[in-house]
């Protein structure tokens, strides 16, 4: 039975006239008289106003319906009220896989706020690559995802929020021969001399840098790590080499734990686009939907 109808019911014996009500709902007057007829044939064919008499009367199953009417919409709005009660305080969980710059230094703050306004979600943060992030979201086993790199998946398979951009730096400890001899102003071929720590493949700071930075080639790679930290870790008091987003080094450099290389030759100038992502076939729940839109009005400013 439509709710609508018997609370048109309702306000049509509270006005006692089809066109008075019609012209406030702003609908025809036949299209008024439609819905009581509905509700009418939806009760067993019976009949709630008179239709024989020019004065507007209620027959006597319709002086009996009005009163089940009314308690059924106080009913109705009651249980609406009720469901609201419970859904606010369910508990919901929103997972978030990133890699280290999304993941620790961009969506950490725009996910306290949230949390703030809305304290009945937890959030799980993933730190993972790339490569394994989008394969989490394209499996569904997260939410979103904090990427620098496709990875060779579909863009268009997603939905997409730039929610910042790096640039690359090469670095090194600052007791480094290439910072004691030369300062930190170096050439390509100075670079060459010393050890270098790769990202792991599926990083997207790797996958950026080697397909824009062609002279990566050349680099004496000995190490791979997966993770930014132990990176900066290794590359303290040792001669090793590496490239880091500039935002992450930025913050291990004012530790004095490591230190930039400006190069005079084969400059590195690789930028690239930070994203947050989501499925775009999914229907996601009001929170989550409403975390995306947030994120969106966030960084559209």
């Amino acid at each position: 039975m439509n709710i609508d109808f018997i609370r048109t019911f309702i306000r049509l014996v509270e006005y006692e006239n089809f066109s008075r009500l019609a012209d406030e709902m702003g609908i025809s007057q036949s299209t008024l008289s439609h819905r009581i007829s509905q509700l009418e044939e939806e009760l067993g064919e019976i009949k709630l106003i008179d239709r024989t008499t020019r004065k507007f009367e209620l027959t006597a199953e319709g002086k009996a319906f009005l009163e089940y009417a009314r308690k059924i919409v106080d009913l109705y709005e009651s249980a609406r009220a009720k469901l609201t009660e419970i859904s606010s305080t369910i508990r919901e969980e929103i997972i978030i896989t990133a890699s280290t710059l999304p993941g620790s230094h961009i969506l950490p703050k725009y996910i306290a706020k949230f949390r703030e306004d809305f304290p009945n979600v937890d959030f799980k943060i993933l730190i993972n690559n790339s490569r394994q992030s989008l394969k989490l979201i394209s499996d569904n086993n997260a939410d979103f995802g904090g990427i620098g790199s496709f990875m060779g998946y579909k863009e268009e398979n997603f939905d997409t929020l730039k929610i910042g951009e790096e640039s690359l730096r090469f670095v090194c400890s600052p007791s480094h021969d290439l910072v004691q001899n030369k300062g930190g102003t170096v050439k390509f071929e100075d670079l060459k001399k010393y050890p270098f720590i790769a990202r792991e493949k599926g990083s997207g700071t790797r996958d950026i840098f080697e397909k824009h930075y062609k002279p990566h080639e050349e680099l004496n790679a000995k190490l791979e790590m997966n993770d930014n930290d132990s990176i900066v870790s290794a590359l303290t008091d040792s001669k090793y080499i590496s490239v880091l987003s500039e935002i992450i080094a930025q913050k291990a450099e004012d530790a004095g734990l490591i230190t930039f290389l400006a190069l005079k030759d084969h400059p590195l100038d690789v930028k690239r686009d930070i994203y947050l992502i989501k499925r775009k076939d999914l229907e996601f729940t009001d929170l989550k939907q409403k975390f995306w839109e947030t994120l969106k009005d966030s960084f559209s400013l």
